[in-house]
């Protein structure tokens, strides 16, 4: 009698969710934003919302929840009804490295959230500011070794705040590293030459490298990045161990039905290889990704993996 009960419920949840995706979408569409509006998380989603509008012939709207380093926003998705009206762009403080950065997260990225595609990438820079006497990455350790550098960083457990923490572990300099509210702001100190040294994602520094008020020393990826072809990477400079790309993703709440899921991912998908797409994300120091929910999944878990170890090994705590 259990067994048939289970069962009965079994089908009836399956039925349930076959109609919603069958039906779906019904109604407006949200995107959460845990950034406030003018960075690249918000050009991502507010390029996807235009794109879905015209596919799905429902409206998308972008809401910005900003807020402690973009956990406020992510909880907002995780706790949304799981329907496939509530989207999210998930990056990578909140989504995979705040896992180990946090005691008290509010919610847990792998049970309460459903991967839904990788949108773009973006490699990380270091930089400083012209006056400092540093044209490679080990002459900016060896002067960091004598004498006291800043180095910039946007969001506390940001990759740029994790990156700065590994390469002072990495190579044993302690330049002080100083946190902002994001990353325009991080790369205007440096460029005006309140701080000396600079981690930020490519599209925020890119206005200052090509004003030739940052100098770029190299690019925390496995491979140089067009836009600045003459740049090493950080292996090619010595330390292949400090790696870390920005990216944007796109999540729902777990438990949205799979079908809705993959006809997400398939939409967004589309919409990535788009001319008008690529070319944006290109000229802001982004590439356009793609892939399949599991893919992703795969890809957060591999990064969840990463971060913890280097959060372990540089013992970084944030209250």
């Amino acid at each position: 009698m259990k067994i048939f009960l289970a069962l009965t419920v079994l089908m009836l949840a399956l039925g349930s969710a076959q109609g919603i995706a069958q039906n779906y979408p019904a109604k407006q569409l949200r995107i959460i934003v845990p950034y406030p509006p003018g960075g690249g998380t918000d050009l991502a989603a507010r390029l996807i919302a235009q794109k879905l509008t015209e596919t799905l012939g429902k409206t998308v709207i972008v809401e910005n929840r900003a807020g402690a380093n973009g956990n406020i926003g992510t909880d907002a998705m995780a706790k949304a009804a799981p329907d496939g009206y509530t989207l999210g762009m998930a990056t990578p403080g909140p989504v995979t490295a705040g896992k180990s950065l946090y005691p008290n997260l509010p919610y847990d990225p792998e049970r309460d959230l459903s991967p839904v595609i990788l949108v773009n990438a973006s490699p990380n820079v270091l930089a400083v500011h012209p006056s400092v006497p540093a044209r490679s990455v080990k002459e900016l350790i060896a002067l960091a070794k004598n004498r006291q550098l800043h180095i910039a960083a946007s969001t506390i457990a940001s990759v740029q705040h994790l990156l700065a923490e590994m390469l002072n572990h990495a190579t044993g300099a302690r330049m002080e590293v100083i946190t902002y509210k994001g990353g325009a702001q991080a790369a205007t100190d440096v460029a005006g030459g309140q701080v000396e040294a600079l981690w930020s994602v490519l599209p925020a520094a890119l206005p200052f490298i090509q004003g030739d008020r940052l100098r770029v020393l190299a690019v925390a990826s496995d491979k140089r990045t067009a836009l600045l072809p003459q740049v090493p990477t950080m292996g090619e400079a010595g330390w292949p161990a400090v790696i870390g790309t920005a990216w944007n993703g796109v999540v729902a709440p777990a438990g949205t039905p799979k079908a809705i899921v993959d006809l997400l991912a398939q939409e967004i998908g589309r919409s990535l290889h788009l001319a008008d797409i690529k070319e944006r994300f290109t000229a802001s120091g982004m590439e356009a990704i793609g892939g399949t929910p599991d893919e992703f999944g795969a890809f957060l878990r591999a990064e969840t993996t990463k971060w913890a170890r280097v959060v372990k090994a540089a013992n970084i705590k944030i209250e």
